[in-house]
Parts: C-alpha cells; structure tokens; sequence
C-alpha cells in the first residue's frame, strides 16, 4: 500500500454553481474517492434518495446529534441545517480512500479549524460560476425553488464568494469538462504528496536491506 492515508478534499461553491455534479463526475471517473454523504433537515428534492444525496433526518435528530459531537462540521444554511459525519471521514480516510465534501462556506471554515481531527489532512477548493448572470440562469433552470428562494440563493452567493480566498484552489465552473479536468488534476497532485507515501513500504521495498 503506497498512499497510507487518505485525504479530505473540501469544495463550496454558491448555491447553482455546480459543486455536487462536479463531485458525483470525479467519483465516477477516479477510483479511490468517496462522495461524503452529508446530513441534512431539509425536505428531499423529487429524485433523491435518503443516503445517497443526504441523510434526510428530522431536527431533534439532528440537535441530538451536535450534542453527541458527531459532526466534523456543521452549518445552517437557507433555514436548513446540514453536517458531516465525522465517523464516516475518518473510517474512509483512515482506510486510505480520499473523501470529498461539497458544503458551504461556513461548514469549510470549521473544518479548517479543525485539521487534526482528519487523518491525511484537507484540500479546499471554491467552485465560481462563470458570471452572477449564469448563476441566475442556473438556479431558475432547476425549477426547484420559489422566486423568494431564489433571490436569497444569490444574495447569499456574494457572502459566499467573498471568502474564495480562504481556499487553496478556484476553478471557475464555465464548461463543466474542464471544471472536472482542473478538479481530478487538484486531486492526483495530492495523491503523490510525500507526507502521504506510506514510509513504512518505501523502507521495506527500498531501504531495509541497505541498512
């Protein structure tokens, strides 16, 4: 086993711009990478499925759940509360898988304040709409929400955006095939880091009988 541990690589993004098709498009194409799967309060959207776009549970569950301390990081955002398991990222990178996690900015910014708790580090990436006027588009395209929610969507959008310099890379979401290329180009140039060779394999298979 060369890669000893795995990696968190954490993506935000505006409401629209992209940020979970991107991550379920690179799980698809690159083995070794998990889709964390958040929870979340809100109401599913018609097609998804408890467990595999969230984890659909209720409020109570949820609060007892930030008592308990079992999200990695946690957030309201839109009048919904959404977390990550912190159990579900250390078991997959502690197996060496990567995981990705699309969340917002809040949630990010915990997670950065909390880089020992994930085995092989995290890599944060801000996902940006090629203009606020394709955000739009986008968001009224998904026929998902109201004018209302729209509209709060995008002044959220340049809260948002206003924190991109917090994150190591920022790909620019215009063609979807080159936000994916720039995106599994971020994530094999972490897989040949030094600090995630397994040492013990590289003494075993190079140096042991040198010694």
């Amino acid at each position: 086993m060369r890669v000893k541990k795995g990696s968190l690589f954490v993506l935000s993004a505006p409401s629209g711009a992209g940020k979970t098709t991107l991550c379920q498009r690179l799980c698809a194409t690159l083995h070794g990478i998990h889709h964390s799967v958040s929870y979340t309060t809100r109401q599913p959207r018609p097609g998804e499925i408890n467990d595999v776009h969230y984890s659909f549970v209720d409020r109570d569950t949820f609060m007892a759940m930030i008592a308990e301390d079992m999200f990695v990081e946690w957030a309201e955002v839109h009048g919904n509360y959404y977390g990550t398991s912190r159990k579900r990222i250390e078991e997959l990178t502690g197996e060496g898988i990567d995981v990705i996690l699309d969340i917002d900015v809040q949630g990010a910014l915990q997670i950065k304040e909390k880089l020992s708790s994930v085995p092989g580090g995290c890599v944060f990436v801000f996902v940006l709409p090629p203009s606020m006027d394709v955000l739009r588009k986008r968001l009224r395209e998904r026929m998902s929400d109201t004018d209302e929610v729209i509209r709060i969507r995008l002044r959220n959008a340049v809260q948002e955006i206003r924190e991109y310099k917090s994150y190591d890379y920022v790909i620019i979401n215009d063609i979807i095939d080159d936000a994916l290329q720039e995106l599994l180009s971020i994530v094999l140039a972490d897989r040949i880091r030094q600090g995630r060779i397994d040492h013990e394999w590289v003494y075993k298979n190079f140096l042991e009988e040198a010694v």
